[in-house]
């Protein structure tokens, strides 16, 4: 719903990267797997409750800007809860230089919390 609106109301054309076999026939999609390596592609990389992907689509964030909205955790072998989960992303990007804010979305939660990043300068 994300790319549908981004679509019709702003104008972007957004690609929707996901494996399973749901498309909005509005929207560009790709059936596959997020990899890192795919953001230097894109302008924004959106991981919305990304599952599986969201270690690829922090590491994204060391070429392109990206809002990251986990919901679980697929980051580490340990059991994290959001709060920790988060934690653990924010301390990556801090290892990596990956420039980052903690951001709350006004919608209700509790998987409604985010990072918005901007990838290391120079």
């Amino acid at each position: 719903m994300l790319a549908k609106t981004l679509r019709k109301r702003y104008s972007y054309e957004p690609e929707v990267i996901d494996p399973r076999p749901f498309t909005i026939r509005t929207v560009q999609a790709r059936p596959e797997l997020f990899m890192a390596s795919m953001a230097s592609y894109y302008d924004l990389i959106v991981g919305l409750h990304p599952d599986e992907a969201t270690r690829e689509v922090a590491q994204a964030a060391m070429v392109r800007p990206v809002i990251l909205i986990p919901c679980c955790n697929f980051w580490s072998e340990e059991k994290l809860g959001r709060d920790a989960l988060l934690e653990s992303i924010e301390a990556y990007y801090r290892a990596n230089q990956v420039r980052f804010e903690r951001v709350v979305f006004p919608f209700k939660g509790p998987k409604n919390i985010g990072l918005v990043s901007q990838p290391p300068l120079g």
